[in-house]
């Protein structure tokens, strides 16, 4: 769990002690932020740039939190100032972003800007990066991230059902001046931390983990590492272009207009007018 804790604080970048693993898909990282950082009544600014900011919406709702939204145009990623205006209008406690949206092939753009953002608004900054990790430039510490989270399945390719997270120096002490209990025994920071070694505390037992699961991360991470981080992100980004390459020679095009806002690892087409997407979408899944 030792050698796991500092290949994922490689991954993302970071010197938070608060970096663990949660038992659960990407899902559990997603709910293991909202639980531990929003009590009732808090303003809690989702950006939607395809499904998941909906997605952690309706986490927020059963977590009585006050949800708002900052949505993109149709095929494009936010832009600062739309974000900015947001925050002006809302004033919130905590901000979600995905950095690579996998519903749209959306890549998201000026996070740097975005942490700064948060930390002039006293926000906290929640990153979704299931789908962009590996395959693009992520520093958690140096853009100023307070929690973020990954698929163990995706770019580092281990099995699914166990998820990196991290939580900043600032979320933790917010956690810990919580007014209420975090809404979760299953996903309280705090305990699977301790569980995790990340506190100066005893290591306590907290549930029963996968040491299969465990056994398959490390192994990925250690490859992860072996390749080298900028190496691995280069990798996926060559693939993209030769793949977007590809895709515009035959005639078709990519969905996601500007080339900067396209998510190298799920690379989104559109389906030529006249043809109808369902049949296409089907037609795939039954190949």
């Amino acid at each position: 769990m030792d050698d796991i804790k500092a290949g994922v604080k490689y991954l993302f970048q970071t010197k938070n002690t608060a970096t663990m693993c949660i038992s659960g898909s990407g899902h559990a990282g997603m709910e293991t932020a909202f639980v531990n950082l929003v009590e009732d009544g808090d303003v809690v600014l989702l950006a939607c740039t395809g499904l998941w900011g909906y997605r952690a919406a309706e986490m927020v709702k059963r977590l009585n939190g006050d949800v708002r939204y900052v949505e993109s145009r149709f095929g494009h990623a936010l832009s600062l100032k739309e974000i900015e205006f947001a925050f002006e209008g809302h004033k919130p406690q905590v901000f979600f972003i995905a950095q690579g949206d996998s519903s749209t092939g959306i890549l998201q753009p000026q996070l740097k800007e975005i942490g700064e953002l948060c930390e002039k608004y006293n926000c906290l900054f929640v990153v979704d990066t299931v789908a962009s990790l590996g395959g693009v430039e992520f520093l958690m510490d140096a853009w100023k991230v307070d929690m973020t989270y990954t698929g163990s399945q995706k770019v580092l390719g281990a099995p699914a059902g166990i998820t990196p997270v991290s939580f900043s120096d600032r979320a933790i002490a917010r956690i810990r001046a919580r007014k209420s209990y975090v809404k979760s025994y299953y996903f309280d920071a705090l305990l699977v931390g301790q569980y995790w070694n990340c506190f100066d505390t005893p290591r306590i037992y907290h549930h029963t983990i996968s040491s299969t699961l465990l056994y398959g991360l490390r192994e990925a991470l250690a490859q992860f590492c072996a390749l080298g981080r900028k190496n691995v992100i280069h990798r996926h980004q060559e693939c993209s272009h030769r793949l977007q390459c590809g895709v515009e020679e035959i005639g078709l095009e990519m969905f996601v207009t500007k080339a900067n806002d396209r998510l190298p690892t799920v690379n989104t087409i559109k389906v030529p007018a006249g043809v109808e997407w369902q049949k296409v979408s089907q037609y795939a899944m039954r190949k």
